[in-house]
């Protein structure tokens, strides 16, 4: 690169970083998240707190990094300090509602060992976990923020769930890996979702953007690997089963049964020793 060429480019990028009026505290945020998941857990934390006045001034020292780290962000809908305090007397709620969703992974998931290690170890139960942080932010106007703290989890999981989606209680992730749910997205109680897991829009059109575009699952629904269920309208009934690889854009009704049926075509050569030719 010429002199004159980068003094014109650095000239270009001092105008663009100019024009940012706030850099938003995102790694720091996404931090103070993984150490609020640390005390409601102490099965994710490096050290376990051990006693009560241990436990309330570190409660205290997080919501005071939280009204700060907040005191950034602009636009907010309610003083920083005010929706720190908010935010946080919510947590024995947030506590409560995480371990429905490790207890009923733990019953729906026969390779699971315990509470214990799905707390510390499993990907969707993270994922939720800091989904239910996200979208307790989204639902308070807080702009942003809720956004990085969403795509964290879904850079640390390969797990992507917009915070807006709203999710009921006892929820499973199984596996987790490719799972989308986006913005619109509404989930009932006791829903299992496997890996692949598609919850979209028929469209990606910007003019649908103020309206709902994502499904609706109600209760006790199992999805299996690789379904993808689209649209606003689409409504899958309580006590449904929707099997793996299935393309759904219409409701199905309650105590539904959907699988995708695949041909599996065989043929073998006279020779043992030839190859296997399959045709699906």
């Amino acid at each position: 690169m010429s002199t004159a060429v980068a003094e014109r480019f650095a000239e270009q990028l001092a105008q663009a970083h100019a024009a940012v009026p706030n850099i938003l505290p995102g790694p720091a945020f996404c931090a103070l998240a993984e150490q609020v998941l640390a005390v409601l857990f102490p099965e994710r934390a490096i050290r376990p707190l051990t006693s009560t006045d241990a436990i309330v001034a570190t409660l205290y020292q997080l919501q005071a990094e939280l009204s700060s780290l907040l005191s950034l962000v602009p636009e907010l809908p309610a003083p920083p300090a005010k929706l720190a305090a908010t935010l946080f007397d919510q947590l024995p709620a947030l506590r409560s509602a995480l371990l429905r969703d490790a207890t009923a992974t733990l019953a729906a998931d026969p390779a699971a060992q315990g509470l214990a290690e799905i707390i510390s170890s499993y990907p969707g139960f993270y994922a939720t976990a800091l989904h239910r942080l996200a979208h307790a932010l989204h639902v308070r106007g807080v702009p942003r923020l809720p956004r990085l703290l969403s795509e964290y989890a879904h850079r640390e999981t390969g797990i992507d769930i917009h915070p807006g989606a709203r999710i009921g209680t006892s929820f499973c992730i199984d596996h987790g890996t490719g799972i989308v749910i986006g913005e619109t997205a509404q989930i009932g109680a006791h829903v299992q979702i496997y890996q692949g897991v598609t919850l979209g829009a028929l469209s990606v059109t910007k003019a649908l953007q103020s309206l709902k575009r994502h499904p609706t699952i109600e209760d006790h629904v199992i999805i299996y690997a690789n379904a993808t269920i689209l649209g606003g309208s689409t409504v899958i009934g309580t006590h449904s089963i929707i099997g793996g690889n299935v393309w759904l854009t219409e409701s199905v009704p309650s105590h539904s049964r959907v699988y995708h049926r695949a041909q599996l075509h065989m043929a073998r050569q006279d020779d043992p020793a030839g190859e296997l030719m399959f045709s699906i």
